[in-house]
């Protein structure tokens, strides 16, 4: 389950507007649309405070967070089915994000299992019990997706 949205005109009136120079906050939030279909409600806090209180280091964390993300040596499938994984050892929220990411680029239910496997060598049946619970919610978000 996703942390509530923020009310970015409760942001805006607090800490003022989204001031980065560089790129827009359509064009910050354009990366996640495309990689995950939505941006979601803890990067859009850090992309509405941030980008108003502090946009060079709002500009250096997407930088670096498109460098690391985006390695020449691997897909964006592979890359998003590693850290769906990574995350999911951690039992993090963030994980179903990356599974969303990974089937968006093309992973198939069989290789989300298999990471779920390799989880589930190392962190046992949280890893596991976790994992299924995520492929089945976004079997779901895909059904309702096709439906609506």
């Amino acid at each position: 389950m996703l942390p509530p949205r923020i009310d970015t005109n409760v942001v805006k009136a607090a800490m003022g507007e989204y001031a980065d120079a560089k790129e827009t906050l359509a064009q910050r939030a354009a990366i996640y649309q495309d990689l995950i279909g939505f941006v979601p409600p803890r990067i859009e806090a850090r992309l509405n405070v941030t980008g108003a209180l502090d946009p060079q280091m709002l500009d250096l964390q997407e930088r670096i967070r498109e460098h690391g993300m985006y390695p020449k040596c691997f897909d964006v499938k592979t890359a998003q089915m590693m850290l769906f994984g990574m995350l999911l050892m951690d039992l993090s929220d963030a994980a179903p994000l990356h599974a969303i990411a990974a089937r968006r680029a093309g992973a198939s239910w069989e290789e989300l299992q298999g990471v779920i496997n390799l989880c589930f060598l190392f962190r046992g049946l949280p890893a596991a019990n976790r994992g299924a619970e995520i492929l089945a919610n976004l079997a779901k978000r895909e059904a309702d997706a096709k439906a609506g």
